[in-house]
């Protein structure tokens, strides 16, 4: 299976990147809900009508849920002629048509698309630097001695999996700012996935009677405590080393390490590799989910003092649920959160003020299970984002894993994998009471090594995974309050959660990828997904949300543009409603069975 990375000439440039991102924003939650926009004559038109802009851009491929494929610079209507728009210019004339829409004005977003834009050039000059050395090692007729993570498990399947976790150049193309983020520019290239990045853990050691930890299970903490030693009575507490940076003048922390409460041992043992989410590191064994105070996309990345616990406490309750789904579904996994540990000063020297709460989500890491505990053998994993990336930035894109562009065997492949992903996240919901979060980040597929077949989906990360309270009312019952509530959705809320994850996030991406390979295809992939739909509906006796699902109804759509305009917390987004594909693909087979002798 061939997994080089890919030429950088056929990828985007930051400045188109940018601009086509902020058009996918642009005509999901704004334009297009307003019938601002037309299809025709290889152009996408678009018109601001508050602000009187009429823009336009090149497409190379249309698409049945309106994710358009883009080719080119943006351009604007002025007296009768077209002139290039620069990302720049494109973003000013957004923010100006939002204000004008919403009444706010956000002093924030212009900075934040250009630290978007910033991330991506600097991911594009990493990635071409890593090839330069290759060409060159390649040359001289020797391997590359490349100071990146990619070389981190030279020839094994880590290998592979590690490049497709930090191949997200561009990151999510329907989100506005999708590589902004805090920090210094040399911080990023020590830390970034994209960069290629590799370090060791900074340690500290904690006397026991200020470590807080919980385990779900006996021996879970020893991925903690397996990363280096510690005198007697302290326990080792490893911490992202750029975290520590902005953590150690703590004057918390400082009294503590004054007072021998606290040891700093500095840099030590193996190295870790950030994945995609940039805070969770993995050494090929364990995966580590740091707190990082530093604001990426929308949100700042630590982890909460109730998300502690309740990963530990999700992990204990989804236990049946996970062992349900993996013998039904063979092929199923999820990746448990059995511990976490921090540091908990018990407030002693700070009246109240917060300063411990601060150490202890600062410091706060929960540990995941590694690929080891749940892939299969012989099985390669690869990060369900980068298979479905619009540009080949790795091995793992689906014109790398799947070279044959054979419409045939693309829709074998696509039948194996809607098996494997549909059917659990279904039966969670519907049996389980448990809404699971399969966005493209949050899944690994594992993938036959020989062909690229998919033959494994792992779910992971539990801070998106909630409960339907109606299903858990014990359990839930059963935790601290403040631990309980930010576990549960409910019941509709829930649905338009699993629904924007797995068919708009997740399932229209891959489509998109796939339909790339063989532009005919599309109408064929969306009804072999409302297929396996309708099974589904059947096995589960025909809820009336599937039913609806089934027949058409507009989807969910995450208003990232609309919720980055208001400054809201990711966990306060709303949807806009999108038309569905799988309505025309009923009426397709509708038409099929009404003239029989047609092709499909």
């Amino acid at each position: 299976m061939p997994m080089t990375s890919s030429p950088a000439a056929t990828v985007a440039s930051a400045d188109h990147a940018t601009a086509h991102t902020l058009l996918n924003c642009l005509l999901r939650e704004v334009s297009g809900p307003e019938h601002q926009t037309v299809v025709a004559d290889g152009w996408l038109r678009l018109r601001l009508p508050r602000c009187g802009v009429l823009l336009r851009v090149g497409l190379r491929r249309t698409s049945l849920i309106g994710a358009h494929r883009f080719t080119g610079p943006v351009s604007e209507e002025r007296d009768g002629t077209w002139a290039e728009v620069s990302w720049r210019g494109l973003a000013e004339r957004i923010h100006r048509e939002l204000q004008l829409r919403t009444g706010v004005h956000n002093d924030e977003f212009l900075g934040q698309v250009a630290s978007s834009h910033a991330g991506m050039t600097a991911a594009l000059e990493a990635l071409e630097a890593l090839e330069a050395l290759e060409a060159r090692s390649a040359a001289e007729g020797r391997s590359a001695e490349c100071d990146s993570a990619r070389d981190l498990y030279r020839d094994s399947s880590q290998d592979l999996y590690l490049a497709s976790e930090q191949s997200l150049l561009f990151g999510h193309r329907f989100h506005p700012t999708p590589k902004a983020r805090t920090g210094s520019a040399d911080s990023w290239s020590r830390f970034a996935p994209e960069a290629g990045a590799r370090f060791p853990l900074h340690h500290l050691a904690v006397r026991q009677e200020y470590v807080r930890e919980e385990s779900a299970r006996p021996g879970a903490l020893a991925a903690l405590d397996r990363q280096g030693a510690v005198p007697e009575g302290y326990r080792l507490l490893p911490a992202h080393p750029w975290q520590y940076a902005m953590l150690r003048e703590h004057r918390l922390l400082r009294a503590a390490i004054a007072r021998g409460e606290v040891l700093d041992l500095g840099p030590g043992g193996a190295e870790f590799a950030p994945t995609a989410s940039v805070r969770t590191l993995y050494d090929g064994r364990d995966f580590l989910k740091f707190s990082l105070n530093v604001r990426i996309t929308n949100c700042l990345r630590k982890n909460a003092d109730y998300e502690l616990s309740g990963a530990v406490a999700l992990t204990r309750l989804l236990e049946p649920v996970a062992a349900d789904l993996a013998a039904r579904f063979p092929g199923c996994e999820l990746l448990r959160e059995p511990a976490y540990r921090t540091l908990d000063l018990g407030d002693r020297e700070n009246g109240g003020d917060g300063g411990d709460r601060q150490l202890i989500e600062g410091f706060g890491v929960i540990v995941r299970e590694g690929l080891a505990a749940r892939l299969r053998p012989g099985l390669t994993a690869l990060l369900a984002a980068a298979v479905a990336d619009e540009y080949p930035t790795s091995g793992a894109q689906i014109s790398r894993l799947l070279p044959d562009a054979d419409p045939d065997r693309l829709s074998a492949w696509w039948q194996a994998y809607l098996e494997l992903l549909v059917p659990p996240v279904l039966a969670a919901y519907f049996d389980h009471g448990v809404v699971l979060e399969p966005h493209l980040q949050n899944v690994v597929i594992g993938v036959d090594p020989a062909d690229g077949t998919p033959r494994q989906v792992l779910f992971r990360d539990l801070e998106g995974t909630k409960l339907v309270p109606e299903h858990h009312t014990a359990a839930l019952a059963a935790l601290p309050e403040a631990v309980a509530r930010p576990l549960t959705y409910e019941r509709e809320r829930g649905w338009d959660r699993v629904v924007y994850c797995l068919l708009v996030n997740h399932i229209a991406e891959m489509v998109a990828a796939l339909a790339d390979r063989s532009p005919g295809l599309e109408p064929a992939l969306w009804s072999a997904v409302r297929r396996v739909l309708c099974e589904r509906s059947a096995a589960h006796d025909h809820p009336p949300a599937l039913r609806a699902l089934v027949a058409g109804v507009p989807l969910p759509a995450k208003a990232n543009l609309l919720t980055r305009w208001g400054r809201r917390a990711d966990r306060h987004a709303g949807y806009v409603r999108i038309a569905s594909p799988l309505a025309s693909a009923l009426l397709s087979e509708a038409a099929h069975v009404m003239h029989p002798g047609s092709s499909r």
